[in-house]
């Protein structure tokens, strides 16, 4: 057996076939891929002023900026020089504005080991996780603190933070080692200062149950709230500080379940006294499988709000909507009623407002769109703030009420942090960017603008979709087509760049690869959201059937059907969920899909999910008929219907699909001599932190794609691992 076996940098795999595509392609991968890239927008509470702070990701140096209105000018607080992979996270300012507080490593968008350190430079010493504070007015950032998870006092002084399972904290100026502030039982985390900065909330998770505690003083024993068995979490202090609204989950345990039915989850919304802890329920969600915690950004998304409302988020009604109760019970009021969801939530520091980012808009193709929306937390009155055909999301509202912040894009600008005057709908006047000097000068400038398409899956699901296509080059000779598969799965793939920064850099490979003569469509096949309850949990998907791969042909199908496409030349490429369904497609339907690049996706799903141990006597009544199940839902049961060429790429540090998974289909394929090409890349991640790494994977992907796919590549499609 021959096989390429690829290192950070692209290789020999395709040379030449890249250093063509740049010669002849109207703009480069590396062009296409310049964009500056905010993250973690954040703003001062109210006695802050309009004092904002995010984290730039430029070519892989990361760093914080800072901007204060009324002229929010971008200003550059640290100064790392190198694309080192060590991510910038919890960005935080101060309640005061004086201090920016972040955690640089890790990688925080992991399954596990979030917070261990990321070594994607193979350094003999590792770097580590740390917490760092920065003044905003300029000045060198200090490492205060080993740890994750900081929360700044609202005093401005001290910060607390998670360290080997335990909360300590720090002076938020470094000048002396942090300290471990108590010790309990369990591991414990999501710390939540009361509002005078006196007294600490926290969970402490011990396994089967969790509690919440409340820290005073060394002198005085932690308050546990209602302690019950169950598993609590997400508390919040009421404005006042003397009561605390929390999540309720059941405990675990019970006896075993069948696995292949869906079954609700249950949770309830409970409040309790800070001081004694004698605790009570407020709502209970409906027993049903809409009305199941939710599993979109931010979970029940709990805040107590303005005139003792509690605000949350719940699927009930079939959307991910916004609600609010008053705090002394009653009935939930929905805030935001209509087909869209809401996401990306935020609540103004006088807890009168919430805005949150949601597919809602006039335009019929707002529902493959962001825009902010804005909603008092006492009655249902949502008014869109940023209608339009760009993107905008991770909304906040300036301490001081008056100002708007929030994250633009449109289907040709990539996204900048952006300002809007918050008041009514005369004074807002036009979103002004901030930072758009950052954008490359060689920036491309003539990016498509991707075209909403709607067709219908076998079963009759209505799916959506985007289409990439380039109006110059071609003439009348057909185009292969290419179908892009998003990862996640909850994720929707949206018209102009995304507001995840795994999504944006496909979103430029599309872009790309339609600049080089193919036809791309971008599919939000079923188990994504953006689309409603029943189309984001649907039965007989993923383990339990795949369901969701019949969208993935009716992709091809609606590709093959479009006079312009050559049918003998569709391809497919997709990363994490997008991987295990474009391997799903080359193993069934290799008839269909003549190449495809599989980026660190799941193959096995009988050995992937923890479902399937057999760890005590007793069994799922349907354990042997859902491990089956999942068996057949996999890549590894189809390779013998394998024929098309593939290319498998993967980090070995990959915290989200275990690398074993793409092991164990190389040996497979091998076996079964299907022709196919790896590129590994080591001590990297799942989202590949370092942008030298994303890169050389983009490029061995678009290579990989023409060399199969163009009838103009100079180098005839070869086989390795024959």
């Amino acid at each position: 057996m021959r096989s390429a076996i690829l290192a950070a940098a692209l290789g020999v795999l395709s040379s030449s076939a890249v250093a063509q595509a740049s010669r002849t392609a109207g703009f480069t991968l590396e062009q296409v891929r310049s964009y500056p890239y905010p993250t973690e927008l954040t703003a001062s509470a109210s006695g802050g002023g309009e004092r904002i702070a995010w984290a730039f990701n430029e070519q892989g140096r990361r760093n914080i900026f800072v901007a204060e209105g009324p002229a929010f000018s971008a200003r550059q607080l640290t100064h790392y020089d190198r694309d080192d992979g060590q991510e910038l996270s919890s960005v935080t300012v101060s309640a005061n504005g004086r201090w920016v507080v972040y955690v640089r490593g890790g990688d925080h968008g992991s399954n596990w080991d979030d917070a261990l350190p990321v070594n994607v430079g193979s350094n003999p010493t590792p770097p580590k996780v740390q917490i760092f504070s920065v003044p905003f007015d300029g000045g060198d950032a200090k490492a205060i603190a080993d740890g994750d998870e900081p929360v700044v006092s609202p005093r401005g002084e001290v910060v607390a933070f998670v360290k080997g399972g335990q909360i300590w904290t720090a002076p938020i100026d470094g000048s002396t080692p942090g300290k471990q502030l108590f010790t309990v039982r369990g591991e414990v985390g999501d710390p939540r200062w009361s509002p005078d900065g006196s007294r600490l909330a926290f969970v402490a998770n011990r396994g089967d149950h969790a509690f919440i505690g409340v820290y005073t003083n060394d002198s005085t024993p932690v308050t546990w709230l209602g302690p019950a068995f169950a598993r609590d979490r997400s508390p919040r202090w009421s404005p006042d500080g003397k009561r605390i609204a929390f999540v309720r989950l059941p405990g675990a345990g019970g006896a075993p379940d069948s696995l292949l039915p869906p079954r609700p989850n249950p949770w309830e919304i409970w409040t309790a006294d800070a001081t004694s802890g004698v605790a009570e329920r407020l709502w209970k969600s409906p027993e049903t499988l809409a009305g199941s915690a939710p599993t979109t950004d931010g979970g029940t998304n709990l805040g107590w709000g303005a005139n003792e409302r509690i605000v949350f988020l719940s699927y009930q009604d079939g959307w991910p909507h916004l609600y609010s109760i008053p705090a002394t019970g009653g009935q939930a009021l929905l805030l935001t009623p209509g087909r869209y969801m809401a996401e990306h939530i935020s609540l103004s520091s006088d807890g009168k407002w919430l805005v949150f980012a949601g597919n809602m808009g006039s335009d019929s193709l707002d529902i493959d769109r962001r825009h902010v929306v804005r909603v008092p937390v006492d009655r249902a009155a949502p008014e869109v703030l940023t209608p339009g055909n760009g993107l905008e999301w991770a909304p906040t509202i300036t301490g001081d009420g008056t100002t708007l912040v929030f994250i633009s894009a449109t289907p040709q600008r990539s996204p900048l942090p952006t300002t809007k005057a918050f008041g009514s709908p005369s004074a807002r006047g036009p979103s002004h960017t901030i930072a758009a000097d950052h954008l490359p000068g060689d920036f491309p400038s003539g990016l498509v603008t991707p075209r909403q398409v709607v067709f219908r899956s076998a079963d009759g699901l209505t799916i959506h979709g985007q289409l990439f296509e380039s109006s110059t080059g071609g003439g009348g000779a057909r185009k292969p087509a290419i179908v892009y598969v998003h990862g996640g799965p909850p994720r929707q793939m949206l018209l102009g760049w995304h507001y995840s920064d795994y999504y944006s850099n496909a979103y430029a490979l599309n872009q790309y690869l339609a600049s080089r003569g193919f036809i791309v469509l971008a599919v939000n096949y079923r188990l994504g959201i953006g689309y409603g309850y029943d189309f984001h949990q649907p039965p007989s998907s993923g383990a339990h059937g795949a369901a969701e791969y019949r969208d993935i042909q009716a992709a091809a199908a609606y590709l093959r059907s479009l006079p312009r496409v050559d049918a003998s030349r569709v391809g497919i490429y997709g990363g994490s969920y997008g991987g295990y369904l474009t391997a799903l497609a080359l193993a069934r339907n290799s008839d269909l899909f003549a190449a495809g690049v599989d980026i660190h996706g799941v193959h096995d799903w009988s050995a992937y999910s923890r479902a399937f141990d057999r760890q005590r006597y007793e069994q799922a009544p349907d354990a042997d008929s859902a491990v089956a199940t999942a068996w057949h839902s996999s890549p590894v049961s189809s390779v013998a219907s394998w024929r098309s060429p593939v290319l498998l790429i993967h980090g070995d540090d990959d915290r989200n699909v275990r690398f074993s998974q793409s092991t164990d289909l190389v040996r497979r394929l091998a076996a079964a001599k299907v022709p196919f090409e790896t590129l590994v890349i080591p001590d990297d991640t799942h989202h590949f932190l370092r942008y030298a790494n994303i890169l050389a994977v983009d490029k061995a992907a678009a290579a990989f794609l023409e060399r199969q796919l163009l009838p103009s590549s100079s180098t005839t499609p070869r086989a390795t691992g024959r």
